[in-house]
């Protein structure tokens, strides 16, 4: 290998294999794991001055081997080095067994008695790695037999299917503790003091302009009684902050100034608002809201 590969080509592909494999088994999160961890770096630049000091000696015994020889193996060394690969022993070697090949002196032996236009056909025998590849495939087809069409195991379309489902669980999981992916469909309705605090002051901020301190309204509508315009509720509340008011007319847009967790604060202030009955409150808008779960049953 030593004849095939020069050491300037042996040495930074054998560290670089290494370094690869160090950077894919540590986990280091977002950075190189020889910047995070320092004795990594030592590691590296150890393993490196030993490959070099390991080629440094090979290179030396085989000075000295090489001096020691007689002429005629001296001769006998630079002969073969001479040699393209394919004419040497161990190419010819490897190439006999993978084709099983016979020598052209010896055609005679397997020729077959008939020709085509004077093209004659030798009966060689199948090379040894196709036969080996087409038992595997034999071996294949028979595993694959039993696990899908026998023993009933997912293929490709199902374990697709299982997985979008599961991921499908696993985001609605997170976002339900995930306060910055929070929308109108997990939203929930804080009643904490503290809360709803930030909430009051998230809206006196940015609300208040339009429908005043008190909520009690003035170019927008009143906040604290019963009558909704886009409908009641955290939910809907969301969404409306979220997404804005009756296009042309209505409230903009907030979720570009404010983040989910934040909307949700002070929706929830402003439905803690209802009858609060502020002075010189605007005339009810829209509909009469009434929560799903506080609807009175039908008989």
């Amino acid at each position: 290998m030593k004849k095939i590969i020069p050491s300037y080509v042996r040495v930074p592909v054998i560290f670089f294999l290494v370094f690869g494999a160090m950077e894919y088994l540590i986990d280091s999160g977002d950075r190189p794991a020889f910047l995070k961890f320092p004795m990594v770096s030592v590691f590296l630049l150890v393993f490196m001055f030993l490959l070099i000091a390991i080629e440094i000696t090979l290179s030396a015994v085989d000075n000295i081997t090489y001096n020691l020889l007689s002429e005629e193996e001296k001769q006998k060394i630079a002969t073969e080095h001479k040699l393209s690969y394919k004419e040497k022993a161990w190419f010819k070697k490897l190439m006999q067994k993978l084709t099983r090949t016979q020598a052209m002196e010896n055609e005679n032996e397997i020729i077959l008695h008939h020709d085509y236009d004077g093209i004659k056909e030798l009966d060689n025998n199948l090379p040894p790695w196709w036969v080996y590849l087409f038992y595997a495939c034999i071996l294949f087809s028979v595993v694959y037999l039993v696990r899908f069409e026998i023993m009933g195991a997912d293929n490709q379309e199902m374990e697709l299917q299982k997985e979008l489902a599961q991921a499908k669980m696993d985001v609605e999981e997170y976002m339900k503790t995930a306060p910055d992916l929070m929308d109108e469909k997990t939203v929930t309705l804080l009643t904490d003091p503290a809360e709803l605090e930030i909430g009051k002051t998230i809206f006196t901020n940015n609300c208040a302009a339009c429908h005043r301190a008190d909520a009690g309204g003035q170019i927008g509508p009143n906040l604290t009684d019963d009558h909704w315009i886009l409908g009641g509720g955290v939910k809907n509340l969301f969404h409306t902050i979220t997404n804005g008011g009756r296009d042309g007319k209505g409230m903009i847009a907030w979720k570009g100034t404010l983040k989910p967790k934040e909307i949700q604060k002070v929706a929830s202030y402003i439905l803690s608002l209802k009858g609060s009955n502020p002075a010189a409150a605007k005339a009810p808008e829209g509909e009469v809201w009434v929560e799903e779960a506080a609807a009175p049953e039908v008989k």
